[in-house]
């Protein structure tokens, strides 16, 4: 009764939009049938009026005033009784289908991403359109470094369509498989390079491509792909791409994809701050059921880089090396025991310079400030928070590091040193800032 009643308002505005006989032939014959994920279905008596209503002089006014009264995303499908049926038979055959087992990982969906400030406007956008394929971001292109969460977000906008959307063809492939297709299909021969190849990825209603800066120095497959894109593109098919570096930075690729990648959304995903990494230790224990100390994820957040897969990778070490102990959860021991190589061939690269040259980045200040005589709070924390890593992370005796940060006596750098240490256990600001800190160090 609610789909019946918003089309009588509907056709209470259409009246006052087109003709007495546009209004009282076409319009008024029309039946709504279905109103689902913004789309509204309308069921035409026959084919000539099914035509007539879907011109654009017609149909961009139905459309408007559909709109107003359902949403500013709704499409309109008016289709008649053979075209339905077929249509629904379509969708039978796709349920079917859903029988087999998912062509997305499982383990890859929006409700175990761990969002953060590092993601959450790509995590927005990908949500965004997988609630609504091609209406609002299309072309979608993101970018960050190795691990930093895409894939997992291309099979999230796969997953949640497999389950609302059957009806959809939907393909998720890398770079790589796009162009071993290509090259297959077109060792067989052109014609079934026609038919199968561009049939397979031409007529899909979403496309998804990962690591697509492969692409750029293959002149014949940035051809093909080009004419892929402006098939589905002007068919109002939606697009997704991932990349480890935007389209401007891709140098070997040709303008025209350049230009077509530019064209919808260019979003990054950044590297995870501590809290966030914090966030995604936890949400892996709790998801394979690890069983580990509080210290020990704050641990594996301060010793490892940004890359999402090697944390992972590390916990599940940790956890490992623990219950090889017969322990039924991994304590702090078994965490430094199990990453005592990993910990050393991470800080053979650091020295006392790195560190005072990150702080200086962090807290955008100046080297000659930060070892100066400056005692306003924007250089003083900043050197304290230096002195602290120095110390922690260095071994390094008092007195050298304060020859290091300006030829300061040790009782200066012990008490800056504890100043830190012991805000860094009542103040979680100083903590985060800390571990903030540290994860650049052990990228170097």
């Amino acid at each position: 009764m609610l789909l019946d009643d918003q089309w009588k308002r509907v056709l209470n505005k259409l009246e006052n939009e087109v003709t007495a006989v546009t209004f009282d032939l076409w319009l008024s014959t029309l039946t709504p049938i279905v109103y689902s994920n913004d789309e509204l279905i309308l069921l035409a008596p026959s084919i000539t009026a099914k035509n007539q209503v879907n011109q654009p002089a017609i149909y961009n006014k139905l459309t408007k005033c559909v709109r107003e009264e359902f949403t500013l995303y709704t499409t309109v499908r008016v289709t008649d009784n053979q075209e339905y049926e077929e249509s629904l038979k379509a969708k039978t055959q796709k349920a079917e289908e859903k029988a087999a087992p998912s062509k997305f990982n499982k383990k890859y969906t929006f409700d175990n991403f761990v969002v953060g400030k590092s993601n959450q406007v790509v995590y927005a956008a990908m949500k965004n359109v997988a609630e609504r394929p091609s209406s609002k971001f299309n072309p979608l292109f993101i970018y960050g470094g190795v691990g930093l969460g895409k894939t997992h977000l291309l099979h999230a906008v796969g997953n949640y369509l497999w389950e609302s959307r059957p009806d959809l063809n939907v393909i998720y492939v890398t770079c790589e498989k796009f162009t071993n297709d290509y090259v297959d299909y077109l060792r067989n021969s052109k014609d079934k390079l026609n038919s199968e190849f561009r049939d397979k990825y031409r007529t899909v209603d979403v496309l998804m491509i990962d690591d697509i800066q492969f692409i750029s120095n293959r002149m014949g497959i940035q051809e093909e792909f080009f004419h892929t894109f402006n098939d589905l593109y002007q068919s109002n098919k939606q697009i997704i791409i991932a990349s480890d570096r935007p389209p401007k930075e891709m140098s070997a690729l040709e303008e025209r994809l350049r230009s077509r990648f530019s064209s919808g959304l260019i979003q990054d995903i950044q590297e995870p701050d501590y809290e966030t990494k914090v966030a995604i230790i936890k949400k892996k224990c709790s998801q394979d059921g690890y069983l580990v100390d509080e210290d020990v994820v704050d641990f594996i957040a301060q010793r490892t880089g940004t890359n999402i897969r090697e944390m992972e990778g590390i916990l599940s070490k940790v956890v490992f090396y623990s219950s090889l102990l017969g322990k039924t959860h991994a304590t702090m021991e078994d965490a430094k025991e199990a990453l005592k190589d990993y910990g050393e061939s991470e800080r053979t690269n650091l020295d006392a310079n790195k560190i005072i040259t990150t702080v200086c980045d962090f807290f955008k200040v100046t080297k000659d400030d930060l070892l100066g005589k400056k005692k306003n709070k924007e250089i003083v924390e900043p050197r304290q928070m230096c002195i602290y890593l120095i110390n922690d992370m260095l071994n390094i005796p008092l007195t050298a590091i304060g020859e290091l940060m300006g030829g300061r006596d040790h009782t200066t750098i012990m008490h800056a040193r504890d100043k830190i240490s012991n805000q860094i256990k009542i103040n979680p600001h100083v903590k985060t800032l800390v571990n903030d800190i540290k994860s650049r160090l052990l990228q170097y």
